[in-house]
């Protein structure tokens, strides 16, 4: 193969920190469609904040465009570009679909695409792949190739960062595959393991996802059982937790690009070769149903304290689907907003990590600066680190006398709250 040219496709919050590190090894192209992403980026800013000012500026064999014909002098193409869920609940492989298109007008013969998208089992080389041979007019490992190297980036994680992250690597032939496994290599300090196929790379990512969002769905309904006991869940963890090998997962909203979406790619996958999962779906079924919960045991609550729900005051206090991170995509607070609207009642949103226009965009929902004394009840929903610095004094002021303060992430010590999921 001549000198290596990477082309990323798609810098978001998995392409861009992987852009960064091939770039500071490789001549690296840096490619989105958005303008304004491009225009930010060649200006040294990462609105993400998944990588520093300081780290664009020092990636010398770093480009970036929005033009498609630059895409033509690269001969390695990684594709990061989101893979969402449909409101039916069904896999969207849009962005990957017109993504495989846009490189079947650049790929040339002895080119490799590489897919880093999550996806369910076949995927690439029965979707993605067709797609490239059609617009090309080149034959599948002939005159060009596939990879599929799953993205296992953690957002606004600082600790675990794309080049420590074991990462698992795949070729549509063995050679290519060698290839792929030593490109990345070069620049995953935590090694790597390669796959025996595409489809079992793909398996792998999707099935990550799915571990954690049933072991979460379990959580969740251990909250539920226990909350109807009068037994508080974290005491509970905490106490099973001192044997080795119990798994340290905790309640709550289960949404972000991730787990609350794989999931259900795996199931789509499965319902095509005849099998119905059963115990995937039944912990998508709990974990989607968790904002509702939440309101109804929030109702219950001040209806206890005499507090008029009809036109109450509300306050959550955040919206991003994970702590200390900017992320709003398929966040679950949204669930709550959404129940609380049902029941007629004033609802206020503050977070300090996202914009006001991002999330006006997204949800039609404007944040706000909370006033003091005004709040019949207030949610923490996200873990910011600003709210726990705030305290709960600061907190409580800005309810009213009377009030409702729940605690969905166990921020604030068990005797300063009123309720804890």
């Amino acid at each position: 193969m001549k000198t290596k040219k990477i082309a990323i496709i798609g810098l978001g919050y998995v392409g861009l920190p992987l852009a960064v590190e091939f770039g500071k090894k490789h001549q690296t192209l840096g490619f989105d469609i958005n303008q304004a992403r491009i225009n930010e980026l060649k200006n040294g800013i990462d609105s993400t904040l998944e990588v520093s000012d300081a780290e664009l500026s020092q990636t010398t064999e770093l480009t970036f465009s929005c033009h498609v014909d630059e895409l033509k002098s690269a001969n390695i193409y990684i594709v990061t570009v989101p893979t969402p869920i449909d409101k039916h609940k069904q896999p969207d492989l849009t962005p990957l679909i017109k993504a495989s298109e846009m490189l079947g007008k650049v790929v040339n013969k002895g080119d490799i695409i590489i897919y880093e998208s999550t996806v369910y089992p076949g995927a690439t080389e029965e979707v993605c792949i067709p797609v490239v041979e059609q617009v090309s007019a080149l034959k599948f490992n002939k005159d060009f190739f596939a990879g599929y190297s799953p993205e296992r980036i953690n957002p606004g994680d600082k600790e675990h960062r794309v080049i420590n992250i074991l990462k698992v690597t795949s070729g549509s032939t063995p050679e290519v595959a060698e290839v792929v496994d030593q490109l990345y290599k070069s620049i995953i300090v935590a090694g790597t393991h390669k796959a025996s196929s595409i489809k079992v790379a793909e398996a792998a990512k999707v099935i990550e996802n799915t571990q954690r969002d049933v072991n979460i769905a379990l959580i969740n309904e251990l909250s539920i059982i226990f909350n109807k006991l009068d037994i508080d869940t974290l005491e509970v963890l905490e106490a099973a937790g001192t044997k080795w090998n119990f798994l340290p997962f905790r309640p709550g909203l289960v949404g972000g690009h991730c787990i609350g979406v794989d999931p259900y790619y795996l199931t789509h996958k499965a319902q095509t070769v005849g099998y119905h999962p059963e115990m995937i779906l039944a912990g998508r079924r709990l974990n989607d149903g968790m904002g509702a919960y939440v309101v109804s045991q929030l109702v219950k609550k001040m209806l206890k304290c005499r507090i008029q729900v009809e036109g109450a005051n509300i306050l959550i206090m955040g919206l991003t689907f994970k702590e200390n991170c900017p992320d709003l995509r398929n966040t679950k607070v949204i669930d709550i907003v959404s129940e609380l609207n049902e029941y007629n009642i004033n609802v206020d949103v503050t977070d300090p990590w996202c914009s006001s226009e991002e999330s006006e965009h997204e949800y039609g929902l404007s944040l706000i600066s909370p006033e003091q004394d005004k709040y019949d009840a207030i949610i923490l929903a996200v873990a910011h680190n600003e709210f726990k610095e705030l305290g709960v004094e600061n907190i409580r002021k800005l309810g009213k006398k009377s009030h409702v303060l729940y605690d969905l992430k166990y921020l604030l010590p068990k005797n300063s709250v009123d309720m804890r999921l």
